[in-house]
Parts: structure tokens; C-alpha cells; sequence
């Protein structure tokens, strides 16, 4: 492994830590997704498609690699040089002398991965399989499909009555940072919808667009020493909000269309959204 490809999985590890601490551990992939609000208050909402847990995917095992020994060494413009037999001695008693330091904090580390996905070790090769069998137990998860490399193909839809706020998704015992829609009601009788998860880039989503910039370093590490570290997914499908309300506001592109029940907005979403998806409907 060469130490550029060292350098690229240590990034990549850096950024999957500084993810979980925030909380952002999952990711829409491929998908269609539909939310309907109507004036009697029902709603319904469906999500149909990919989703990747970052740590569940070949990310995960960045770690492991990052943590070879491998001397670096500079002259005075900062240029990388050859290493003396000495500089490379000594720098490996270093790395020897910090080992049980090294290993207590990816212990540390584990426990936190652990605790954010609700008593789930990611390290076990059944973690997914008892993740999908969590799913399949909530209410609206109709099918949960392990795809491999942290991708999940899923089918969600649940409907109701607009007396309270609603989010997805949400997972059991697992404290979540990242919902991809959510629906929150407003006094006289308006609801605001954001989708935060169905933007990739900045404008939208800023950790969304860390994500897609970890899947730049996967692709970037894969090229340099022919090792695949598996697919990242980013987000890329079509958002439908339909209603008979009055929309009040929205950032679609051509803004409201008819619609059998009503008038559809529709989002395009493609690694290249930057504003997430946001509508303000009021009802009578």
C-alpha cells in the first residue's frame, strides 16, 4: 500500500469519526419517496430505496489499515524524502511506545460506534442482519433487504392523522442527527416539510456533502492500489409532496402541478442538489 493510499483511508477514517460523533450514520441512496397531506388530516409517507449506515461499510475497516507503521520523512521544503535507517528506527520505537495509547482509543471508539447504533457492534458480521431485523419490527418498515458494503434496500410506508410532528427515519435506541424528511406543525394550521437529507451538497446539507466527499476518497484510494473499499451512495431520486392545501411557499424548480388529489410538488435529487427540499402548506 503506498503511503499516499495510507494517507487517503486515514482521511476517510477521520471523516467517518467526526460523522458518527454528529450523529450522521446514515445516507439516502437511489430512491423514490412520496409524503401526502390532505385537508381531512391524514397523511402518508413512503420511502422506496437505498440506505447506507456508514458504519457498516467498508469504511469501517479503514481503521484496521490506517494503522500500519510506515516512516515519513521531510527535508527543508517540506518535500517527502527516504528515511535513514536511523529516522525509520526511531520512528517505530515511537509507534511501539504508543500502542496500548492507540488501542485503548480505538476501544474507546468502538463503545461510542456501539452505543450510537443501540447496543449494535459494527465489528460483528451479523451487526446488519440484527440491524434489519430491528427495522422489520417497526411499524412502517415493510421489507429491509442487506445489500452488503452498509447498503440497505428498503421499502417504508406508514399513513396517519396530522396531530403531530413526524420524522424519518427513525431508528429504535439509536439517537439520530440526520433525518432525511421531516414534517413539523405550525399554529394556524400550517405545516413546514424540510427534507435535510435529500440534498448532497453544501447549500442543503453540509454533512450530506462530507459524505460525498468521503466517496471521493474511497474512489481516489481504490484507483491508487487497485483495493476496492466498497460503494458509498449518495443521494439521487425524485421527491413528491402532495396536497390539497394551500402552499404557501416552496423551492421546486417549476413549482406546484396538478395532481388527482390536488396539486404535487416534485423534487429531482441528484449528487449535484445543493438546496434541500422545503414547502409551508396551510390548511382550512
Amino acid at each position: 500500500m503506498t503511503k499516499i493510499s495510507m494517507k487517503i483511508r486515514a482521511a476517510g477514517l477521520a471523516a467517518a469519526s467526526s460523522l458518527a460523533l454528529s450523529g450522521c450514520l446514515l445516507s439516502p441512496g437511489a430512491f423514490t419517496s412520496e409524503l401526502q397531506l390532505m385537508q381531512d388530516g391524514s397523511f402518508s409517507y413512503s420511502y422506496d430505496g437505498e440506505i447506507q449506515m456508514l458504519a457498516l461499510s467498508k469504511l469501517a475497516e479503514m481503521g484496521n489499515k490506517a494503522e500500519e507503521f510506515e516512516a515519513e520523512c521531510y527535508d527543508d521544503n517540506f518535500e517527502e524524502r527516504e528515511c535513514t535507517l536511523a529516522e525509520v528506527n526511531e520512528q517505530r520505537a515511537e509507534w511501539d511506545a504508543n500502542a496500548s495509547a492507540r488501542a485503548a482509543e480505538e476501544r474507546e471508539e468502538a463503545e461510542q460506534m456501539k452505543a450510537f447504533l443501540g447496543g449494535i457492534d459494527p465489528s460483528n458480521p451479523e451487526a446488519a442482519q440484527e440491524l434489519a431485523a430491528k427495522l422489520s419490527r417497526q411499524r412502517g418498515w415493510d421489507e429491509v433487504t442487506y445489500k452488503g458494503d452498509g447498503l440497505f434496500d428498503v421499502d417504508f410506508r406508514i399513513s396517519g392523522r396530522m396531530t403531530h410532528d413526524f420524522a424519518f427515519p427513525v431508528i429504535e435506541k439509536m439517537p439520530m442527527g440526520n433525518m432525511f424528511v421531516t414534517v413539523v406543525l405550525r399554529d394556524q394550521a400550517q405545516v413546514r416539510v424540510d427534507a435535510p437529507g435529500f440534498a448532497a451538497q453544501g447549500g442543503g446539507n453540509p454533512m450530506q456533502g462530507m459524505m460525498a466527499g468521503m466517496a471521493g476518497l474511497a474512489q481516489m484510494s481504490e484507483k491508487g492500489d487497485g483495493e476496492d473499499i466498497g460503494k458509498m451512495v449518495v443521494p439521487e431520486g425524485t421527491f413528491t409532496i402532495v396536497t390539497d392545501g394551500r402552499i404557501l411557499a416552496n423551492n421546486t424548480d417549476e413549482g406546484p402541478v396538478a395532481n388527482a388529489r390536488g396539486q404535487a410538488l416534485v423534487w429531482e435529487i441528484s449528487p449535484r442538489t445543493e438546496q434541500a427540499p422545503t414547502a409551508l402548506i396551510a390548511f382550512e
